[in-house]
C-alpha cells in the first residue's frame, strides 16, 4: 500500500498542483511605467524571487516610443517585495535611478494597473504603472 501511495498519489497530487504553480502571482508580468523626469518610459519585467518579487529594466522609450539606450536597461529597479494579500505588496527595496537612492515600495494591483509608492524620509514618489503581458 505504501508504494502505491508514492508510485500514484504524490504524483497525482503534483500534477494538480502545477496549474495553481504555474500561473505566479498577479503581480508577475511585464509592465509599462509613466515618463519619468528625462521624459522616458520603461518597461519593467516582475518575476518571483524565490518566495518574494523583484523587477528587473527590461528597455526604455522616449516620448515619441523609439526605443532608447540607458545604462539601466537589464538592472534590478526592487528586489526583496513581499505580497502583503489582497493586491498589497511591500518591504524590500526599490531604486531610483534618477537620483541614485533606495527606498522601501509600496505596491497596490487593481486589474492591470499598478500603484508604485516609495518614500525617501519625507519625501515621496508615485506612479501608476500599466499591465502589457504576463
Amino acid at each position: 500500500m505504501r508504494k502505491f501511495i508514492r508510485k500514484a498519489v504524490i504524483p497525482t497530487a503534483f500534477i494538480m498542483l502545477m496549474p495553481t504553480l504555474a500561473a505566479g502571482d498577479p503581480i508577475e508580468g511585464v509592465w509599462e511605467t509613466e515618463p519619468d523626469r528625462k521624459n522616458l518610459i520603461s518597461h519593467i519585467k516582475i518575476t518571483a524571487c524565490g518566495d518574494k518579487f523583484c523587477g528587473q529594466i527590461q528597455s526604455a522609450y522616449d516620448s515619441s516610443g523609439k526605443k532608447v539606450q540607458t545604462p539601466n536597461i537589464g538592472k534590478k529597479l526592487f528586489w526583496d517585495v513581499a505580497s502583503k494579500g489582497g493586491g498589497k505588496y511591500g518591504g524590500g527595496d526599490f531604486w531610483i535611478p534618477m537620483i541614485n537612492v533606495d527606498v522601501v515600495p509600496q505596491m497596490t494591483l487593481s486589474g492591470n494597473s499598478l500603484s508604485v509608492r516609495g518614500c525617501e524620509h519625507v519625501v515621496c514618489g508615485h506612479q501608476t504603472w500599466t499591465r502589457l503581458s504576463k
